[in-house]
């Protein structure tokens, strides 16, 4: 198992994504009630680390106008340690 630590902000993200089908950035958004500028920095830099990916897999990087419908999904090879890091920062809750 990896050793993972997220800040509250990535682990609010990492949140907001549905683990089983993704989620679009409009969602993301939404659910995290963040700006769409911190949210993107903090979804680019999670694609950086591998830990999320976009469907169909077409970038590295999202860019500001093409975040509200781009799907972003937890990447598979992640999810058991990235489930366990977040259940971590929160005290025991998923």
């Amino acid at each position: 198992m990896r050793d993972m630590k997220f800040s509250g902000r990535e682990a609010c993200i990492l949140r907001s994504i549905d683990m089983a089908t993704g989620t679009i950035g409009a969602d993301i958004l939404l659910r995290t009630r963040m700006e769409a500028q911190e949210a993107l920095d903090i979804l680019n830099g999670m694609l950086d680390m591998g830990f999320i990916e976009t469907s169909p897999d077409q970038q590295t990087h999202v860019q500001r106008w093409a975040l509200n419908t781009t799907m972003f999904e937890v990447n598979p090879a992640f999810v058991h340690d990235l489930k366990h890091a977040l259940i971590h920062k929160s005290g025991g809750r998923s």
